[in-house]
């Protein structure tokens, strides 16, 4: 208790000794894992300083550990990064790591060489400033030079200091880089959390963690059990680094959390040696790992290797070969898509892989299930492509005991009992029911889509109960729902029927392209509907076209314009889009809101995108570029002007280099569309 006579300083001196002593023991427990008092002590200090705080309200300081507990609104605008942040070229066997030492032998003969070896995190990156020792702002890492701001995020993250250690000499600025992370036996905690709330599961540690460090609402990354490894320093000022070693020192020394497998070597070999052991032990650690970087030590060294456009010289990450465990197939069910194909899908059982417990798998086909004879009972090697999509790679025929059951697809769909549809080559069997149970369901699901109509809370477990109590029999009703109507749905209450109705209202306001897109055509995706309210500007003039007309549009093609008559000429669809027309969504495109030179800059120039885009997603660079009179198309060919090339760039940037097509790097891009 205080005593009425203390004066400020007292006061002040009282505040700040409880500060330095509960942040020495958060970076006990937090960063050393050495834990000196109990939790039931650390709760009794924090709460003598949130009173001490709570009386003399003057005192509450950003860096105070009472500021972690979130609650402000992110808004996501761009930071600039002291130092930049640029990505790393990949590497996938030793011969790789052994070109790599050989260029680096090369621009730096007869020097001796030291490589550090990291454990790539699988997380999501961020940049963290300190100004006199105090964190300033935290930023992902966007396109290398600017970021999102997230710090009020960050600062929620018991093991990023909000003040750092003192020491001699101490930087009084100082940038550093670091990887958030979810350890791996959190995600059920949180996915159990998210599935309670009607939301979507996170499909692994790193998507949880990127989305948990993006919320809009601080008060819930709070909630979330994050993490981070601090791994490079970025910028510094008021202290000399000769070496990437001395600069880890350094950080550990300022109170950082450090990855305690970081390891120097003065050879390649004992590089590839030290990428061997984590590959055979990587499911030992507790977090998410998807390779090692290795590193040129000496900074100046470094320095004179220099970068490429978008990535270093002096560094290269060897990336671990694709997870693969067995299971066995316990059945295969089919599922029925919004077009009506069937698809038949593995049930497995339940096998954990890549940091997620699978249970399903997709057989795509029944020409594939036939290719791969893939049976009911069969012990199966199963991937996750890129650690996200499972894939069945390998049947063991091997080990059949003769109990293994053949699969072939149904005549009738499975949900209708309708007959079912087959193409000569068995690739696509389709139910042809346009009122199937089932096909609504997923059409909805489609309307619904972030790249359609963006209806967001609209997710597969609603949208089953909406069609199950015929709340709606197609995508129009969703327009004549009431609020009243949703507040008795299970895990429903009024705040949830509040966000979906607000959600729909905004949908009416969605481009007429992205409507179009949304009625889920065949073969009609989001940048061919692109193309076609380009050209014929509403629905109105699309639906009357002719098949000529429609073919005439560079880029659609006989089967595409085919679908797209066929479509409009069915008195039912020409019944539903009266309804939604009468809905008041967008039926015709609207006069540019962008000035006319900026309107056209791209007028006439064809864009192929590759990779994955830090700032944006690709569909928002492919609406940029559109808004500015360019085309976007998917392959690359001689008549392509530019290739955007994101992180992980693929064939589609080789075959760009092969015909001599300008690249474009993300930055490159985002300096011309702000011309």
């Amino acid at each position: 208790m205080l005593r009425g006579d203390m004066t400020s300083d007292s006061i002040q001196n009282q505040v700040e000794a409880l500060r330095e002593q509960i942040r020495y023991h958060e970076r006990k427990y937090f960063i050393d894992d050495q834990p000196e008092i109990s939790d039931q002590e650390y709760d009794r200090l924090m709460k003598e300083l949130e009173c001490l705080e709570a009386a003399h309200p003057e005192c509450i300081m950003p860096d105070s550990p009472t500021q972690r507990v979130g609650g402000e609104t992110i808004l996501g605008t761009s930071a600039p990064h002291r130092g930049q942040m640029l990505s790393l070229d990949n590497t996938y066997s030793p011969d790789e790591l052994y070109d790599f030492d050989q260029r680096v032998r090369k621009a730096l003969p007869d020097l001796p060489l030291t490589y550090v070896t990291e454990l790539k995190i699988d997380g999501l990156g961020v940049a963290l400033l300190y100004e006199d020792g105090k964190l300033v702002r935290g930023a992902t890492r966007g396109d290398g030079e600017y970021g999102e701001d997230v710090t009020a995020n960050l600062r929620t993250i018991r093991t990023i200091p909000l003040r750092l250690t003192p020491i001699q000499p101490m930087p009084t600025v100082l940038e550093v880089r670091g990887e958030v992370f979810i350890p791996r036996n959190q995600l059920d905690v949180v996915n159990r959390q998210r599935i309670a709330e009607d939301q979507a599961p996170f499909a692994n540690a790193r998507n949880a963690a990127a989305g948990s460090v993006r919320l809009l609402d601080s008060a819930i990354t709070a909630s979330r059990p994050l993490d981070i490894f601090i791994y490079t320093l970025g910028y510094v000022e008021g202290i000399e680094i000769t070496k990437h070693t001395e600069a880890l020192t350094l950080l550990a020394n300022l109170g950082f959390k450090m990855n305690p497998y970081t390891e120097a070597h003065s050879s390649i070999e004992d590089v590839i040696a030290y990428c061997r052991q984590w590959t055979a032990n990587r499911e030992t650690l507790p977090y998410d790992t998807d390779g090692i970087v290795v590193k040129v030590d000496s900074l100046q060294q470094q320095e004179r290797l220099g970068t490429t456009a978008k990535s270093p010289r002096w560094a290269i990450a060897c990336k671990f070969p694709a997870r693969q465990v067995t299971t066995q197939i316990e059945a295969i069910e089919v599922q029925v898509g919004r077009t009506g194909v069937l698809t038949p899908v593995a049930i497995l059982s339940p096998i954990q892989l890549a940091g997620a417990t699978i249970t399903h798998a997709t057989l795509h086909n029944e020409q594939e299930l036939i290719r791969k004879d893939v049976r009911v009972g069969d012990m199966v090697v199963l991937e996750r492509s890129g650690d996200v999509i499972p894939k069945i790679t390998a049947v063991w025929t091997e080990q059949r005991k003769g109990t293994e059951k053949i699969f072939r697809l149904p005549d009738q769909c499975p949900v209708c009992k309708t007959p079912v549809q087959r193409s000569e080559d068995k690739a696509a069997i389709r139910c042809v029911n346009v009122a199937c149970p089932a096909q609504l369901k997923r059409r909805i699901e489609h309307f619904a889509s972030r790249n359609a109509l963006n209806i967001d809370g609209l997710g597969p477990a609603l949208v089953n109960q909406l069609v199950e109590t015929e709340l709606i029999r197609d995508v129009a009703d969703l327009y004549g729902l009431k609020q009243a109507d949703l507040v008795n749905l299970e895990r429903m209450g009024e705040k949830s029927a509040e966000n979906l109705m607000n959600a729909i209202e905004a949908s009416r306001r969605i481009s007429v392209a992205k409507v179009l897109f949304g009625m889920g055509i065949l073969h009609v995706g989001a940048n061919i509907a692109e193309l076609l309210i380009n050209h014929f500007s509403s629905i109105d003039a699309l639906a009357t076209a002719s098949l000529e007309d429609i073919e005439s549009i560079h880029g659609i093609g006989p089967q595409i314009a085919e679908s797209i008559v066929h479509f409009f000429s069915q008195p039912r669809v020409q019944a539903f889009l009266k309804r939604l027309k009468a809905a008041g969504l967008q039926w015709a495109t609207e006069s540019s809101e962008l000035p006319e030179t900026t309107a056209s800059i791209f007028a006439g120039h064809t864009f192929v995108l590759t990779g994955s885009l830090s700032t944006m997603t690709r569909s928002e660079a492919s609406e940029k570029i559109k808004e500015r009179g360019g085309r976007v198309s998917s392959s690359v060919s001689r008549k392509t002007d530019f290739v955007i090339a994101g992180d992980l760039a693929g064939s589609k940037y080789d075959r760009a280099i092969q015909l001599g097509i300008s690249i474009l790097t993300e930055q490159e891009f985002t300096k011309k569309l702000s011309r």
